[in-house]
């Protein structure tokens, strides 16, 4: 029997994570639930998380700037935003996909999240990862 992937989500709004929580664990998912951006963060350092799944708005901290955040703490977990296009305008993020909360329906967001959690993530075992600064040298150097 294979693991449960472990999905952290993260949503202020009481309704929708119940919802999204009830989804995930019918599909076999381990979830683990932060209303929270700074509860999100203490969550992530405790677990070994295999996929985040964050609102974009949020009082105090931003999905945007969480994924930021837990993206500099482990860079290889995949991250999806939950957003509305017109709310976020041309607002940069580090998230690995973008979801429109109002369009995507129950069905799509499963099967991205089935993808990314199955998706081999970070380097292949014996390979070096290159530093940031090399990559935006070699990037510049093109």
């Amino acid at each position: 029997m294979r693991p449960k992937k472990i999905i952290l989500c993260v949503d202020d709004n009481e309704q929708d994570l119940s919802v999204l929580r009830f989804m995930l664990v019918t599909k076999g998912y381990k979830v683990i639930s932060a209303a929270s951006g700074q509860e999100a963060i203490g969550l992530f350092g405790e677990n070994q998380v295999d996929l985040v799944l964050a609102d974009h708005v949020m009082p105090q901290m931003t999905g945007g700037q969480l994924v930021d955040k837990l993206k500099r703490m482990a860079p290889h977990i995949p991250m999806i935003l939950l957003c509305d296009p017109q709310r976020m305008g041309g607002e940069l993020h580090a998230a690995d996909a973008l979801l429109a909360r109002k369009q995507c329906t129950s069905q799509e967001l499963l099967e991205r999240i089935k993808t990314m959690c199955t998706r081999k993530r970070g380097p292949r075992k014996g390979s070096q990862r290159l530093a940031p600064v090399v990559v935006e040298e070699l990037a510049a150097a093109s």
